[in-house]
């Protein structure tokens, strides 16, 4: 399968890298777009060549109807990862992201193309569920939930215009997130980075410490502090593990940042 020339619907290749020796794909958080990854790029480009995937139903696929489900997402999207596995390719998720990255990792490796890590951000294990029904909500307590998180400018918020563009992006989003349930089936056999926050309401540290449980690689876990965006307080850090494990695979053990 020949490799894109283009970024195509799904992926936005901000700073290409194309002699980089690793591809890194980039899965945003619920209500979060391709772009929240352009500075991810300009820290990471050229050392990675990073592509970060742009959901339907927001920015310029705003008119496209988003998914509300993980598995139905998954299957639009594995190929659209697929074609760029001319070189190892890492993927890194945030929040849904996170799981979102995980499911494609198990489909490709599925079809014999294994991801050299995936970085989970953000999120509990695949096989630690929490009921959550968020997306059951009124408008109101959507808005409420993303001022706890932190993920979104306030100002945003008060905006009616910019409010009713997001939401229906953001409903489908907390939608595939809180019914995601996970499938049991083979482990990952790819390096596993698990990265969270002390102080993310979502996610405690034993939740991410269970990515454990879904390689038979290495696995490291990364606590910072912070709640559930702790990396926007914490990027350079952030930047330097991804580019110190993409580059060179190297882990052992529980580490702490």
């Amino acid at each position: 399968m020949a490799v894109p020339t283009d970024n195509g619907a799904w992926i936005r290749r901000f700073h290409p890298a194309p002699d980089a020796p690793t591809r890194l794909v980039c899965f945003a958080h619920a209500g979060g777009s391709a772009s929240y990854f352009y500075p991810v790029s300009q820290a990471l480009s050229p050392s990675l060549d990073v592509l970060a995937v742009q959901y339907p139903g927001r920015q310029d696929r705003r008119a496209e109807p988003a998914f509300e489900d993980v598995p139905r997402l998954v299957d639009a999207l594995v190929d659209e990862v697929a074609v760029w596995a001319d070189r190892p390719l890492a993927l890194f998720g945030h929040s849904l992201g996170a799981t979102v990255a995980f499911e494609v990792a198990r489909r490709l490796q599925a079809r014999g193309t294994e991801v050299s890590a995936l970085f989970a951000s953000g999120r509990r294990a695949p096989s630690r569920h929490r009921p959550a029904w968020v997306h059951e909500g009124d408008d109101d307590a959507l808005i409420r939930e993303m001022l706890k998180l932190e993920g979104t400018d306030a100002q945003m918020l008060t905006d009616p215009e910019l409010v009713r563009m997001i939401l229906p992006a953001l409903r489908a989003d907390y939608k595939a997130a809180e019914t995601y349930r996970y499938q049991p089936g083979p482990p990952l056999t790819c390096p596993v980075y698990a990265l969270t926050g002390d102080a993310d309401p979502q996610v405690d540290v034993p939740d991410a410490e269970s990515w454990r449980e879904h390689t038979t690689g290495p696995f490291a876990l990364h606590v910072f502090s912070g709640g559930h965006f702790y990396l926007n307080r914490h990027a350079p850090q952030v930047m330097a593990l991804i580019r110190r494990h993409a580059a060179d695979g190297v882990v052992a053990g529980h580490a702490r940042a």
